[in-house]
Order: structure tokens, then sequence, then C-alpha cells
């Protein structure tokens, strides 16, 4: 497995990870394959539903140029699982030591969800460097997140954003040089993925790193 550095590296230089949620196992691979036409090298497969780790492994076997993570991971025993069934990364909505710890423990690069100052500073004791920003735009949005990240400038922190992030506002999260890159959710919506439009995905896909490299070209500090 990667270290923590690597992994999140490679996220940073995808600059969207596509957040999504998958109800059968068979459509993991196709799905997959539509992002990366796409551009979309990084995706987050959402423990909300009982196909989600079964879905990892298929990627991890069938597509593994994928880089995919699991998130929505609430209990020390999901991060451990996650480890297991191949995850490249792990995140979470929230902030659970019990969590963050045994994700270390198994070796899975992991991002907790911080949604304020304390949970930015619970989260570097737990040697956290990588922050997930949620829910991003109903905190406040990048003015918020400008305005928490500050006190910490000089740690080097990135936060991964998401939360009501969509094609029409994150380009003013990547912008900015402590936003590794964000979390979207439209590129991949469930009925999308229910109906096996894969074109339409590899479509939202190559528009989103369209606007990466938009915002790249205007990265301030």
């Amino acid at each position: 497995m990667e270290t923590t550095s690597g992994v999140f590296e490679k996220v940073n230089q995808a600059g969207v990870v596509a957040v999504l949620t998958i109800d059968r196992e068979a459509d993991a691979a196709p799905l997959a394959r539509a992002l990366l036409r796409g551009g979309v090298s990084v995706m987050e497969l959402t423990l909300r539903t009982s196909a989600a780790m079964g879905a990892l492994r298929r990627i991890v076997t069938e597509v593994p140029e994928m880089t995919a993570g699991i998130g929505t991971i609430l209990r020390a025993g999901q991060a451990r699982e996650a480890a297991s069934a191949g995850a490249a990364f792990g995140v979470s909505p929230g902030l659970n030591p019990d969590v963050v710890l045994a994700a270390a423990d198994a070796g899975l690069p992991f991002a907790p969800g911080i949604a304020t100052p304390s949970e930015v500073e619970r989260a570097l004791d737990l040697g956290c460097r990588v922050l997930k920003f949620f829910p991003a735009e109903p905190l406040g949005g990048i003015a918020y997140l400008k305005a928490v990240a500050a006190p910490y400038a000089h740690l080097g922190l990135r936060y991964l954003p998401l939360g009501g992030i969509h094609a029409g506002n994150m380009r003013s999260y990547l912008e900015q040089s402590f936003v590794g890159a964000i979390g979207g959710s439209w590129i991949a919506e469930s009925s999308l993925i229910r109906e096996q439009s894969w074109d339409a995905i590899a479509g939202r896909a190559r528009e989103a790193m369209d606007l990466v490299a938009q915002a790249r070209g205007e990265k301030t500090g």
C-alpha cells in the first residue's frame, strides 16, 4: 500500500475526486473506466450501500489504474475492512479518533472530516495533514474555509472540500493553494450509474477536468 503522502499526492494531481454511491457491484468496473475516459483518475465509493466494498474489490482487480478510495467510514472496523479490500485511501464526514487510529494501524491513508478550528487541531494531534472540509457550501463555502485555514497556513495542510460543490463553483476552491482537490458527486450521480449512462459520466468527468486545468492556471496563495 502506498504511503499517505504518496496517495494524496495523486489526489492533489488529479484535482477532483468523483464521489459516488453504487448499488450494483457489476457497475463498478464500467463506471471506473468511464471516469478514466473523461480524465478523472480518483474516485471515492461511499459506504452507503452493501455493494460498496465488493465494488471496490472489482475496481482494484479489474481497473487498477483507477485510484479508488472508500468514504463515509464511520467505525474502526470499516477502516480495517477498507484497507483489506485494497482501498487507496479513506475519508469520513467527521472526526472520530478511533477511526483515525484504526486507519493508521491498518496502513490506510486517511482524511477525516473537519468543520471547525478545534477539529483541525484535534486532527493535527492525531497526525493528519490532509483534511476533508465538509459540508463545504452549507458551512459558508470558500470564504469560511479560507478563514479556518489561515491560522494553520504555515503547517502546509491540504483540504479536500466536499458538499454542495459542482461545476459552477469548483474553480473558487481549486484556485486556493491549500486545496488539494475537490470532491464532486455530480460527476457520477446515482441515477446515471443505475442507467449505466457511461458516456454521460465520461462527459461530466471531462468537463470537471477542463475546469481543474483552468483553475490551476489561476491558483493563488
